[in-house]
């Protein structure tokens, strides 16, 4: 039974990356990520025994630890991207409120700048 919701469960996870994906409310660089843990979820739910062989072969005493462990470094994977992620986007955001100060100085001069010469125009130029 567990092996049919391992099934469902991956290819339900890749339905939804997929159609997220054709909707544009997920982009491509995060899907990958996505795809792959839903691939490695159908490889195991179909072939259980590759779980027992692979625990086998590193020498982790239970399946479940793989499991778990793969589960943990997985999420510090995705910690650690999101974080750079954000770290990329707040200098962004930062560069972005600097150039629009600096642009708001200019404009700020520019209409000071033209309120002057419109005052020193003779009243017989203005249109």
């Amino acid at each position: 039974m567990i092996v049919f919701v391992g099934i469902a469960l991956a290819i339900l996870i890749l339905v939804v990356v997929l159609w997220m994906l054709l909707t544009r409310r997920l982009r491509e660089k995060y899907a990958v990520l996505w795809l792959i843990i839903a691939v490695s979820v159908l490889i195991v739910g179909l072939f259980p025994g590759l779980l027992a062989g692979l625990t086998a072969f590193l020498g982790v005493q239970v399946p479940s630890n793989l499991l778990f462990a793969t589960a943990i470094l997985l999420l510090l994977g995705v910690s650690l991207h999101l974080s750079w992620e954000l770290s990329q986007v707040e200098e962004e955001t930062r560069r972005l409120a600097e150039e629009s100060a600096i642009l708001r100085t200019q404009l700020d001069r520019l209409e000071s700048r033209t309120s002057r010469l419109e005052g020193q125009r003779p009243a017989d130029d203005v249109d």
